[in-house]
């Protein structure tokens, strides 16, 4: 059978050494018998469009052009990419030869973002161009950095395309294999480390013994890659307007979400309290990490959600049903006195006279996670439980459920649900997070984010100013460098079986954040001024069942590292 050519990509900054490292790295292939082009975006060969816009890029003046808008500078660069990638790439990996790519439309997102292009436009010129890989990618894709200095009047700089990239590389590790490299100037040793890690692709094409004997590149001390560390001289930058000034809480931030994953990973192993020596953990009661592997979350997910009839109308009931009081013992009292909670036979009065009677017997029925409005002196309604039953009833009526199913994007759906009476910006978006459990809706929880009450107090806490960002951009760098972050500070975040944190986790951990600094950092104050913490840790509950919504294909995970605790 004939057998297409690998594509191996090297990508980073400018200095990273991608070229050098690119070049050599062909060399060693062609060395070991392995048919293969050293291909460059945009291209610098005569004659070609990519040397067009290589010179358009880099001395625009020359074609007697004043200035070129950065939005159309990387569109050129997309149509110069297109050229190559039909008349160079895709016919050497048909024909079996490998290609070595120097950038790829990483690069387009980076140095556009960083020009000041706009990224709506460079997110369908990224677009564009995925139709022309068709159905190809990265065999391995090696993100470069420098382990070195860079001059104090680049520093800035550098360190914005490094975040950008990192962002990137976080992003796509679940389309194709990336190793991040560090290039400490030893380019021997560095091309070492990049030939150890493709080992495994060249042996799958029988090349692993050819390997050997080539003296210039392999010996017994192969050198193992490292997450690349970007060390700075400067502020942090996080977006293009301004460097936000971090306070000394959000170094604690990390601390926090990497200490409280150890205790729950430490519970869940069945390892007796403490879990931990921190003193404000052990004493005050705070959520997970991630908000899915919280007590609620996981009983919404699996007694609720995916318990019972599958079709959207039935699943969007029960997930609003509960989430509306968003108290498990209110959803089993609702359960033991009417029987199957369903649409079917859904009635207001019925469901209200339930609570209703357990209001009288001064059992609470609304979670204390969060506030749920009442509707104020204006409503018709003369308790808060009923208005809200009415509420979804409304919702049915509506034809909610299938206009969810119906959305685009996250944020189409968290539109909807904000639609209705009472509903304000963080209902909606825990709303949206919940259902996106089930499998109605299918979005990146990466897409979209709306911070809460208690995010924007712990933002304020860790951030003397954000720099120009809006507290949910802020949130989406957060999430971007995670990685950086725990490295930074020598912290191993144990991850949920490799999902790193997502946007509503990063969101959740700034609310507890402001919790937590209240104790720890009882001089820096948020927006509401709060100085206690209301809930301490009781202790005494068991452990749930892990189980997470399987299109995350994490509970095969959680099986295997039970056997193995």
């Amino acid at each position: 059978m004939h057998r297409r050519g690998e594509l191996f990509v090297f990508e980073g900054p400018d200095g990273a050494g991608k070229t050098t490292l690119s070049r050599a790295f062909a060399v060693h292939l062609r060395k070991i018998g392995v048919q293969c082009e050293h291909v460059a975006f945009p291209g610098i060969e005569p004659g070609t469009l990519g040397n067009h816009v290589h010179q358009l890029h880099h001395s625009p003046g020359s074609s007697n052009i004043r200035t070129i808008d950065p939005t159309a500078l990387q569109l050129l660069h997309v149509a110069a990419h297109v050229d190559t990638i039909e008349s160079r790439i895709m016919p050497a990996i048909e024909d079996g030869r490998s290609v070595i790519l120097d950038r790829f439309w990483w690069s387009t997102w980076v140095y556009g973002r960083f020009m000041g292009a706009n990224p709506s436009t460079l997110q369908a010129m990224i677009e564009l161009e995925s139709i022309h890989w068709r159905n190809v990618r990265p065999s391995l894709l090696f993100l470069l950095q420098r382990d070195v200095a860079t001059p104090e009047s680049n520093a800035n700089n550098q360190d914005r395309k490094a975040l950008e990239y990192e962002g990137l590389a976080q992003r796509e590790r679940q389309n194709h294999p990336i190793r991040s490299v560090v290039n400490n100037g030893t380019p021997t040793k560095v091309l070492r480390a990049i030939i150890h890690a493709s080992q495994t692709i060249l042996s799958r094409r029988g090349y692993n013994r050819s390997a050997r004997r080539d003296k210039d590149c392999t010996d017994q001390q192969h050198l193992p890659l490292r997450v690349t560390e970007i060390r700075t001289s400067s502020p942090v930058v996080f977006g293009k307007l301004a460097p936000v000034k971090p306070s000394l809480v959000y170094d604690t931030y990390w601390r926090f979400a990497a200490e409280r994953q150890l205790v729950f990973f430490r519970r869940l192993a069945g390892n007796p309290a403490p879990w931990t020596d921190d003193p404000i953990l052990r004493e005050y009661k705070f959520t997970n990490a991630y908000r899915a592997s919280d007590r609620t979350s996981q009983y919404l997910i699996k007694q609720v959600i995916y318990e019972g009839d599958q079709s959207t109308e039935e699943v969007v009931f029960r997930a609003l049903l509960f989430k509306i009081f968003n108290k498990i013992e209110t959803w089993e009292l609702l359960n033991r006195e009417l029987g199957h909670l369903s649409l079917t036979d859904y009635s207001p009065s019925r469901y209200g006279a339930v609570l209703s009677q357990a209001i009288a017997k001064g059992t609470p029925i609304y979670s204390a996670a969060y506030m749920m409005p009442s509707g104020g002196h204006s409503s018709t309604f003369p308790n808060k439980h009923r208005m809200h039953l009415s509420l979804l009833e409304q919702m049915m009526r509506d034809r909610l459920p299938s206009r969810l199913s119906e959305t685009s994007s996250m944020k189409q759906a968290f539109e909807l649900l904000r639609g209705y009476p009472t509903i304000g910006n963080f209902l909606a978006y825990q709303y949206v997070t919940d259902l996106n459990y089930s499998n109605i809706l299918d979005f990146s929880e990466a897409e979209f984010v709306v911070p809460g009450p208690g995010a924007r107090d712990g933002i304020r806490k860790c951030f003397h100013h954000l720099g120009g960002l809006n507290e949910a951009e802020l949130i989406k760098e957060i999430a971007n460098r995670q990685e950086h972050e725990f490295s930074r500070l020598g912290l191993d975040f144990r991850s949920l079986w490799g999902r790193p944190l997502q946007l509503i986790d990063c969101q959740n951990l700034f609310c507890e954040v402001d919790k937590y600094a209240r104790v720890k950092h009882p001089a820096i104050s948020g927006i509401t001024g709060r100085t206690r913490i209301k809930q301490k840790y009781r202790g005494g509950g068991v452990p749930l069942e892990l189980w997470y919504p399987p299109k995350w294909g994490l509970n095969e995970h959680i099986a295997a590292w039970r056997d193995n605790v």
